[in-house]
């Protein structure tokens, strides 16, 4: 009888654990253009098994619900579809492949991400949006003025895509600016931290533009010795 009631128990308390494991649970990642660092903004995530989806935010973070197993497609137009399985609760760091550029039937090649911008910032001039959809009052003036182009730029289709588009562009720069001084390649030259601990880090400790903006490369640096440090001690004491 007691051999019976140790079975139960243990069976018990082995489906309790599968039940846990199979729990749905939170989880944060990055989505991060692999070879420049770039953050991927409006990155599509969907979960395969629940058919739940999410998009990575300006700073290419998003969050969504999953269990252990669960298997995530990630897209993005231009980047190369990646396939991820969830392995563990932890924050996870997604690096896109960038494939080929395809812009109004232009192919870009071998172009920086901000020569991209700059292209697109051009096609939406050629195609009648001059103010990026913020017209001036003067365009309102009766001597001179043209209200006709300033009703369009304030309402049109086309301006309303560039004005969009230059508040994504402003924040890319942003990104961009950043990059430069913290990144995947200077991060590894100045720590001891790789795989997981690594792309945490560069999740955790992402600065903002504002504290970069008078950064020179030793102030790069000694951000990142001094971060990594805190970050390294913190994971001591959590062990």
């Amino acid at each position: 009888m007691m051999k019976h009631l140790k079975i139960i128990f243990l069976l018990a308390i082995l489906m309790q654990g599968l039940t846990i494991k199979a729990q749905d649970f939170v989880f944060k990642g990055v989505v991060i253009e692999k070879g420049s660092n770039v953050r991927v903004a409006l990155a599509g995530i969907t979960n395969l098994r629940s058919k739940m989806g999410a998009s990575s935010n300006d700073i290419g973070i998003f969050q969504l619900k999953a269990r252990i197993g669960d298997t995530l497609l990630v897209t993005k137009k231009n980047l190369i579809d990646q396939k991820v399985v969830i392995s563990s609760d932890d924050d996870l760091v997604i690096y896109l492949v960038r494939g080929s550029t395809m812009l109004e039937e232009v192919t870009i090649k071998g172009q920086t991400k901000k020569q991209e911008m700059e292209a697109i910032k051009r096609d939406f001039r050629r195609n009648g949006s001059f103010f990026e959809g913020k017209p001036p009052l003067i365009l309102l003036s009766p001597f001179g003025g043209s209200p006709l182009t300033f009703f369009y730029e304030l309402f049109g289709k086309t301006p309303t895509r560039a004005r969009n588009f230059n508040r994504y562009y402003k924040k890319e720069l942003g990104l961009l600016e950043v990059d430069k001084f913290f990144n995947k390649t200077l991060v590894t030259d100045n720590t001891e931290l790789r795989g997981k601990e690594l792309d945490k880090f560069l999740l955790d400790y992402y600065p903002t533009r504002s504290m970069v903006n008078s950064w020179n490369n030793y102030d790069a640096v000694k951000y990142i010795k001094q971060s990594a440090k805190q970050y390294t001690d913190t994971l001591k004491h959590t062990n």
